[in-house]
């Protein structure tokens, strides 16, 4: 549903074995590329023991506990990911409900209608996921023995994002907290913090005082310098934030408001070109932006009939 069209898998030598940064997608075609890519390096997938994933969507995670499930290899994940995969793991909680109260206080309540039959395939696959073995809670060194890697807490774009810096030879597995082309969303979670963009900013000036890595992303092609895509991030975001008060200034008033006339990806679409589920992402992204202005003080907020309205001084 997002149009991504791959996740990177990344596979480093182990003491005892393999280990994999990320999983993967639990799909047949994505278990077929990865056993492909084992073969060309004279292994398969019985050759991995340990998997540290970045976060817990499931383009990221559920491949990481069908192999567990056939060959018993150990999963650690960030324990800000707790709450939302005990939401996930229990097919009677429903895992749409923070959702559909945030899209109706930013008066989209026709989207949040549609939002349970979006994620339906969620709610009656339980099935593809388990707790992981290991809570971590940054700073974790695991060592390979050819090499080590930190894990370093990065919470934003899910509450226990985490990227792991193998800081001897300069690189950095950042998941989706630094992708090359996009620029990852926030507050698309069933249960999280309370201010992710704040906390996405947060992150990204934690990694940028780490020293310059490769970097390696779950999405897109592996460049040369994280800082150099940090920067553009964090100078997207200062432009955001000051758009979404240039809307408010302007007499939108709700978040769906803001989202119809903020232009979305590179392409500049607008709300209504989205497909619905890329329209839930968008305005939860414009919740998580007026959020910040409002701890900042740039904009003011009131409930109207269930509805959040915002404005400016």
């Amino acid at each position: 549903m997002d149009g991504l069209h791959a996740v990177n898998v990344y596979v480093l030598e182990d003491r005892d074995g393999l280990l994999l940064v990320d999983g993967g997608w639990a799909l047949e075609a994505s278990r077929a590329r990865l056993e492909r890519a084992l073969s060309a390096l004279g292994a398969d997938v019985g050759d991995v023991r340990r998997m540290l994933v970045t976060h817990a969507h499931r383009d990221h995670y559920t491949q990481a506990v069908a192999l567990r499930r056939e060959n018993g290899a150990s999963i650690s994940l960030g324990v800000g990911e707790r709450a939302v995969l005990e939401l996930l793991v229990d097919p009677s909680r429903p895992n749409t409900a923070r959702w559909a109260g945030q899209l109706v206080a930013a008066d989209a309540a026709g989207l949040a209608r549609k939002l349970a039959g979006l994620l339906e395939e969620t709610a009656t696959q339980a099935q593809r996921w388990e707790l992981p073995d290991v809570w971590l809670e940054g700073e974790e060194v695991h060592d390979l023995g050819v090499r080590q890697l930190r894990a370093v807490a990065t919470p934003g774009h899910t509450s226990g994002h985490m990227v792991f810096v193998d800081d001897a030879a300069g690189l950095l597995f950042a998941g989706d907290h630094v992708l090359p082309h996009i620029t990852p969303s926030v507050g698309f979670e069933a249960a999280g913090g309370e201010l992710p963009l704040g906390a996405y900013l947060q992150s990204l000036t934690t990694v940028r005082a780490l020293p310059d890595a490769r970097l390696l992303p779950a999405h897109g092609p592996v460049t040369d310098s994280a800082h150099a895509r940090i920067d553009e991030l964090l100078d997207h975001h200062r432009t955001r934030l000051d758009d979404v008060h240039a809307a408010i200034a302007a007499g939108a008033s709700s978040a769906a408001d803001v989202a119809a006339v903020l232009g979305w990806t590179s392409r500049r679409r607008s709300l209504g070109s989205l497909d619905p589920f890329n329209q839930v992402l968008a305005i939860l992204e414009t919740i998580a932006h007026l959020d910040l202005l409002l701890v900042r003080n740039r904009v003011t907020v009131e409930v109207v009939d269930g509805v959040r309205r915002f404005s400016v001084g």
